[in-house]
This record gives structure tokens, C-alpha cells and sequence, in this order.
């Protein structure tokens, strides 16, 4: 046999792929654009993707993971196909799959001369646990321990709005006082103080806190009482009075006084400030009603605040009994109040009313008849039964006339839903009530799936609506709800959507951005929120709004306020380039469309990631 050259081979291999067409795949071309990754990392055993957004069309492209070391670890080939265009720009957007890497450690993703921001791969626990910690340590900043003249404050009447915001009237009138209203927290970026928002934040933090169970975070537990005190001031229960608010946003039409939103900064000299028209911005701080004492108050108030209270009895059952059969009589004696036979046409949440807008209650009442259901379980107490059946009617009301929503400030009823179904089961089942455990179940799907389906077309797998308000709450709230419905139906078809939302959330998006302060590397430099403006510190946990339409740019972000600090210092947009499918992100402290922070955005992300934690 003659002996073959290395040539001869190598030509007549070449031959062999030319005629059967098995070429190997082309090198690519240049790749240019970005790696868009989950900066707050992934679980071992979890779904892990992430997305090159790439200029040019770059169909599997062969990609690399590197550790810390540089070393590399993982190799493979994005997908062959684009998930769409994001914007004219980057008109490919690739996944990567990276589900063989489950090794413990700090990584990045190499697609030629593009490096993705590092990630790690860590346990479930502590990867969500980091993002419950740093959530409460948001609300802690939030707490109002300066205006200590909201211990004496008066009371005073509804105003008139001209504008959605601007009161029309001289003065305002007042009808009552002094209240103490003082502690509480800080509602966003302001010094306002709600009573909507602030029993949601309640709420979210223990149902988290018995999610986790001894996993709990230090410093949790304290934070809900913190809210929990200040509800218990916002609801007089001699009277049957339930405070609303605290301070105004602006002023009125004539200028003679003016509001919170009218001035920036820090809040310790709002009480020794003297001058007339920062009256009630300041020093004076109003109070309002949610309705006349003694009167019916708006459900979705009264269900909501009644939940909170409820929540609480639970959680101090076993340590402090006397104080949750207190928690327990100020739950059901607003929830008596509630105005179920005629809620008014406008539903009450602040003032002004757009500044928290709601049209649905069922939820609300669902939930507070829930928590009360299950608080007096847990002291021992008859009745109820009474209670799971006021639920299931409510829970009937919601689902025939309401759904259409998810999990958010605005509709609780994933989280009443899972919970009444515990309570249903702990009171002997469904005979007889308006609404039983498969319907609950059904809709707890229905919400998780109006997600998934929206996921499912997105370039980024994003389930939530990014060219609106609260896509942030929203999203959050969507991984919420996996949790329950997977917990009550153990079904875990959507456990890897809920992965992909909290990838989106915390940096595999078009802009490479976290939309939660100092969770990963790229997170809001400069929200819209004057004690970090103004003290430079790192508002660390606080989830901003997200991306929005781009309308609401429309004006410019107009002028630094007096005293505000401007910030980026030259005002560039660094992620205008990113925006696209009709949605901008601004990271500017002027800019509240995106880059306000806020107890609610913040309180989903805190119940979100407990439930994910357990689940």
C-alpha cells in the first residue's frame, strides 16, 4: 500500500466536504453591540439564558464563559435565530444558552471582543435572600424620623384640584386635630406619607416574613412593625376614622402656599422652617380623611388596611398574644366599615387620586377578609368561617367583573387567592362558599400566563408592559405569582419564566440596566429621590419604576430644581441608544418617569423574591 501525503489528505478532504456539502460553520464576521446579562447571577439548577444584541445579523456565533481566573469554562454557540429587533441600531437580538454551567463561581460571557459584566452562580437562597435584605434596607431608609410636628397635626377637609395636581382653593380648611401621624416611611422620592401604599408595604413584608419562616432577614420583622405602628396611628378606632395621608404635592393655583413636590431637600428642617407659604409643605404638614369619622370607607382601603392589621395578628400570635388580639380587633373593625354596598365611582388612594389611580376592590376585600380568616385561626378564636365565606364572595366578585391585571399596588388578589385557598382547606373545604380552590388556582394561571404569553414574543423574554407605569412592580409581582400558583398547584411549567423575569429585571434587557439599586454592577446612578441626591449615598435595595413610554419625554426633563444636585453631572442620556419597541429608560434624578423609587415597586420585589427563595 502506498503511503499517503498529509497534502493528498488534506485536498482530497476538502473535496469530500465540497461534494457532501457538510461544511463547518463560517467564522464570523465582526460582531459588534452587547452582552445582556442577569448581573445578580443565577442558581445552580436553574433555567440561565442570556442575549447578545448584536448590530449586524450574528446567527450562532460560538460564545465562551470564563471564570474569575480567566479561564474558560463553558463554550457554545448562540441561537441560530434572532429573537427580533430591538431598534434600528441593533436589529438582532440572540439567546445564549447557558444552562451547563452550575458550578459555583463568578463569570463572564465572551462573544469575541464583547465581554457580558460579571455574574454569579450561588444558591437559590442566597441569591434571593441578598435581594430581600437589601429591599428591606430600603424601606429602612424610608423611615420619616424627622418631622416630629406630625405628632400634633391637623386634620383637614378634602381640597379641590384644578389640575391633576395644583389645589384650586385659597386656603385649606381645617376640621380637626392634632392627630399624631408622626413615624411611618417616606412614600418614594418625597416626603409624603400613605396609607394606600404604605399597608401594601405592610403586607408584602410579612407575607414575606412567613414565607421565610426562620430564613427571615435581621432587621425585617422590625421594619413591618415600623409599619405597622404607623397604621395603627393612620386608624383611629374610637372614632372610626382612617387617616389617608400626610402632606401635599403642590400648592395651590394662587401661590400662596405650596407643596412637598415644589421643594428638594433633606427633611430634618421642615419643622423649623417659618416661612408662611411652606406652611403645609414643611412645618405643618396636613393630614386628610379617606372619609368622614364614623362613615363607610372605600373598600379597596378598608380590605387592604383591615389585611395588613390581620397579617400582623398572625405573625404575633405565638410571641405576643395580646398585642395580635389587638392587631386582630383594629382588623375587623375597619374591615366593618368598608363601603361594599355603594364603593364610591372614584376609589380613594391619595390625594390627588392620580397619583395611585385604582378601579378594582374585590381583591382588596378578598385579601382582608382572608388575613382576619387566618389570624383567627391562629389565635385560636371561633368565627372564622364567617370570614372564608366573605372571601370566596369576594373572590367571585373579582373574578367575574375584575380580572385582567396582575400582582401589583393595584391588584392583590394573586396573593388573596393563594391564601384563601390555605384557609379554605384549614376550615374543611369548599362546600357551600361562592368560590372554590380550582377557580383560585385557575386564576393565579391565568395571571402568570398573561405574562408568559407576552414573554414568549419579546426579544427579551419580558412579561411585563415596558411602555407603561410600574413594569418593575409588575415584573416583580409576575415572579410572585410562579411562586404561589406553583406552590398551590405544583405545576412548574412557568418556573423558568420567572427566572428569565427577574433576568430581565436585574440586567438581560435592552439597556443592560438593573432596575434595583446595587444589585449587580449597572444599576440607577442617580433616582429621583432627594435624601440619595442629596447625600450621595447609595440608595441601596430601592426598585425604580423602569422603562416608559417615551411620550412622557415629550417636554425634555426640564430644570434642576434649587438645591438639587445634577445628576449625571453632564446630563447625558447613557442609555439613549437602547431605546426601542416603544420604551426609554433615563437614568437623570430629573427624570420621575423612570427613575423614581417607591415603597410599593419595592415591596413587590421584597414578597416576590422571599416566595422564589422557598419555592
Amino acid at each position: 500500500m502506498f503511503a499517503t501525503s498529509g497534502a493528498f489528505k488534506m485536498v482530497m478532504g476538502l473535496a469530500l466536504l465540497a461534494t457532501t456539502g457538510a461544511a463547518a460553520p463560517p467564522a464570523h464576521p465582526a460582531v459588534r453591540g452587547f452582552i445582556r446579562v442577569d448581573q445578580a447571577g443565577f442558581a445552580p439548577g436553574e433555567s440561565k439564558q442570556a442575549y447578545l444584541m448584536a448590530t449586524t445579523p450574528a446567527p450562532g456565533v460560538r460564545f465562551t464563559v470564563v471564570d474569575a481566573a480567566g479561564r474558560s469554562v463553558l463554550s457554545g454557540r448562540a441561537a441560530s435565530a434572532s429573537r427580533g429587533s430591538w431598534n434600528a441600531a441593533y436589529p438582532a437580538v440572540y439567546s445564549i444558552d447557558l444552562h451547563g454551567l452550575h458550578r459555583p463561581g463568578t463569570y463572564r460571557i465572551r462573544v469575541q471582543d464583547i465581554v457580558s459584566p460579571g455574574f454569579r452562580v450561588r444558591p437559590a437562597r442566597e441569591l434571593y435572600g441578598d435581594l430581600v435584605r437589601d429591599g428591606v434596607t430600603f424601606f429602612h431608609t424610608q423611615r420619616d424620623t424627622a418631622h416630629r410636628n406630625d405628632a400634633v397635626a391637623s386634620v383637614y377637609a378634602t381640597p379641590h384640584f384644578v389640575t391633576e395636581d395644583v389645589i384650586g382653593d385659597a386656603d385649606l380648611t381645617r376640621t380637626g386635630g392634632p392627630v399624631d401621624v408622626a413615624g411611618g416611611w417616606y412614600d418614594a422620592g418625597d416626603y409624603l406619607k400613605m396609607t394606600h401604599t404604605t399597608a401594601y408595604g405592610v403586607i408584602a413584608l410579612l407575607a414575606s416574613a412567613r414565607a421565610m419562616g426562620p430564613a427571615t432577614p435581621a432587621g425585617l420583622r422590625d421594619e413591618a412593625r415600623n409599619g405597622v405602628d404607623w397604621l395603627g396611628k393612620a386608624w383611629d378606632q374610637r372614632t372610626r376614622t382612617l387617616h389617608l395621608q400626610v402632606g401635599i404635592g403642590s400648592g395651590n393655583e394662587a401661590g400662596t402656599f405650596i407643596g412637598d413636590h415644589d421643594l428638594w431637600r433633606l427633611p430634618q428642617s421642615d419643622d423649623h422652617d417659618t416661612d408662611p407659604a411652606d406652611r403645609y409643605a414643611t412645618a405643618h404638614r396636613p393630614v386628610f380623611d379617606a372619609a368622614a369619622p364614623g362613615t363607610p370607607i372605600s373598600p379597596n382601603l378598608a380590605g387592604r388596611v383591615a389585611a395588613a392589621f390581620a397579617l400582623a395578628a398572625q405573625q404575633d400570635a405565638a410571641r405576643d398574644p395580646r398585642r395580635a388580639r389587638a392587631e386582630l380587633r383594629a382588623a375587623t373593625s375597619l374591615y366593618a366599615r368598608a363601603d361594599v354596598q355603594s364603593p364610591p365611582e372614584q376609589l380613594v388612594t391619595a390625594l390627588p387620586n392620580e397619583f395611585y389611580p385604582e378601579d378594582t376592590w374585590h381583591d382588596d376585600m378578598e385579601l382582608g377578609a382572608t388575613e382576619i380568616a387566618l389570624a383567627t385561626q391562629r389565635l385560636g378564636l371561633p368565627g372564622s368561617h364567617a370570614y372564608v365565606r366573605d372571601a370566596a364572595t369576594f373572590a367571585r366578585g373579582y373574578l367575574t367583573a375584575e380580572t385582567g391585571d396582575t400582582f401589583n399596588l393595584y391588584d392583590v388578589s394573586a396573593l388573596a387567592h393563594a391564601d384563601l385557598i390555605t384557609a379554605i382547606r384549614r376550615t374543611g373545604g369548599a362546600h357551600g362558599l361562592a368560590t372554590g380552590p380550582d377557580r383560585l388556582v385557575a386564576d393565579l394561571r391565568r395571571q402568570v400566563r398573561t405574562g408568559a404569553d407576552r414573554a414568549a414574543g419579546d426579544p427579551f423574554h419580558a412579561g411585563g408592559i415596558y411602555t407603561d407605569f410600574d413594569v418593575a412592580s409588575h415584573t416583580f409581582g409576575l415572579i410572585a405569582t410562579e411562586a404561589m400558583y406553583r406552590a398551590a398547584s405544583g405545576d412548574t411549567t412557568y418556573a423558568a419564566f420567572a427566572t428569565r423575569q427577574r433576568d430581565w429585571l436585574l440586567g438581560a434587557n435592552a439597556w443592560g440596566a438593573s432596575f434595583m439599586i446595587g444589585e449587580g454592577s449597572t444599576f440607577p446612578r442617580c433616582p429621583q429621590h432627594q435624601i440619595a441626591n442629596l447625600t450621595g449615598r447609595t440608595l441601596t435595595g430601592a426598585v425604580v419604576n423602569g422603562p416608559n413610554d417615551p411620550e412622557l419625554f415629550a417636554d425634555g426633563l426640564g430644570d434642576h430644581m434649587d438645591d438639587m444636585v445634577a445628576c449625571p453631572p453632564g446630563g447625558a442620556d447613557r442609555y439613549a441608544a437602547f431605546t426601542g419597541h416603544g420604551s426609554r429608560y433615563v437614568d437623570d434624578v430629573r427624570a420621575w418617569q423612570t427613575d423614581e423609587p417607591a415603597l410599593d415597586m419595592t415591596g413587590s420585589a421584597i414578597l416576590g423574591a422571599a416566595l422564589q427563595s422557598i419555592a
